[in-house]
């Protein structure tokens, strides 16, 4: 909305600050960090008197119910302010006549809204435990082929899939690029969602995550740095640094209570939602690998749920204590805030090998 000022820059010279993408970016940003610091206690307190709360589901592991138990009655569904905040923010101050920023917009409500059922049934009816599994898959199936579909056929651009550390290393993957993007959003989606099981976990990682991507995001939008780092130039890519921005700021804004001990779970509403964005991003920045790089620990955490459902079913014997992996290391012995912080280190470490792919071609 503000972007449209520039256009009286005849009027008042200092309203031409708003045509550039590094100012919005950063008011994006500021203003998700205070909508949700300044909203949130208000939230927190009308979730704990609608008694919208932790329920502790895991009763088939009695070991790990001693560290379940502590976060039962702690109110959930944050992910409502969180959301909203990045949504309210992106309507102020990105361009909202850039493709890729509606279509980032359609992604995120309609996952906030899937995720939202999830919680909302999981609530009213803990026996059903949430929207069914062939449900969900299908809603963010359709989703992922819907962006995909536009990619492919998007003059702007195209069905490559681009190597990291290789100069024009491509493979062109025709219609295929299509189903390949549906695979990228619900892996994303879904790796956050399993992430989301410690105070501050999964959001912290985001928030790392989604600083990376804005950088990427800003520079393939930028003819003259594209082509310096032998990065595809993508025509309005530059705005989604600004829908990144706001993620970053709601993120930092939302971990000032969901920090250990956490005041507030951000729920499915807001991980499957936060977790597709990041992947249609990456899709739309065509740097799919930098997102798996610099989200190593959604990887893990994915993979280390793949790995057990293989060998309980495979060999009847599990690999882990308890899947995801963070569980794992819980069960082992570490303390919550220990398993908490290296993660966040690893998901630093894994977000600067993915921007070295950026200069080493």
């Amino acid at each position: 909305m503000f972007y449209y000022l520039s256009e009286l820059k005849e009027l008042f010279f200092a309203l031409n600050i708003f045509r550039y993408i590094t100012f919005r970016a950063g008011m994006a940003a500021v203003t998700t960090f205070l909508l949700c610091i300044i909203f949130g206690p208000f939230f927190i307190d009308k979730l704990r008197r609608m008694k919208i709360h932790e329920i502790n589901k895991r009763k088939d592991c009695p070991d790990l119910d001693q560290f379940q138990n502590e976060k039962e009655g702690t109110p959930t569904m944050g992910g409502v302010f969180v959301i909203g905040s990045i949504l309210i923010s992106v309507l102020l101050w990105a361009d909202l006549s850039n493709r890729y920023i509606l279509l980032t917009l359609v992604t995120c409500f309609s996952l906030a809204l899937l995720g939202f059922a999830d919680d909302y049934i999981k609530l009213t009816n803990p026996v059903q435990r949430g929207v069914k599994k062939r449900t969900k898959l299908v809603w963010q199936i359709m989703l992922g082929f819907f962006v995909g579909t536009y990619v492919y056929f998007n003059p702007d651009t195209n069905s490559l899939l681009h190597f990291p550390f290789l100069k024009n290393a491509v493979i062109n993957l025709g219609l295929f690029y299509i189903p390949f993007t549906a695979l990228v959003v619900i892996g994303s989606s879904n790796a956050v969602n399993l992430t989301d099981g410690l105070d501050g976990l999964a959001i912290g990682c985001v928030l790392i995550v989604t600083m990376t991507l804005a950088i990427v995001s800003y520079i393939v939008g930028h003819i003259n740095f594209s082509e310096y780092l032998f990065l595809p130039y993508i025509n309005g890519a530059g705005e989604l640094s600004i829908f990144c921005a706001a993620i970053v700021g709601a993120s930092l804004g939302f971990l000032w209570f969901n920090c250990h001990p956490a005041s507030v779970f951000m729920g499915d509403t807001g991980s499957l939602s936060l977790g597709g964005t990041l992947g249609v991003i990456a899709v739309f920045i065509k740097q799919e690998f930098v997102l798996a790089i610099a989200g190593g620990v959604f990887v893990m955490e994915a993979l280390s749920v793949i790995i057990q459902i293989i060998s309980v079913r495979g060999y009847g014997k599990k690999f882990f204590k308890l899947a995801p992996i963070h569980h794992h290391f819980q069960m082992s012995g570490w303390k919550e805030s220990k398993i908490i912080i290296r993660f966040w280190i690893l998901t630093i470490i894994f977000a600067l090998i993915a921007l070295t792919t950026l200069k080493i071609r």
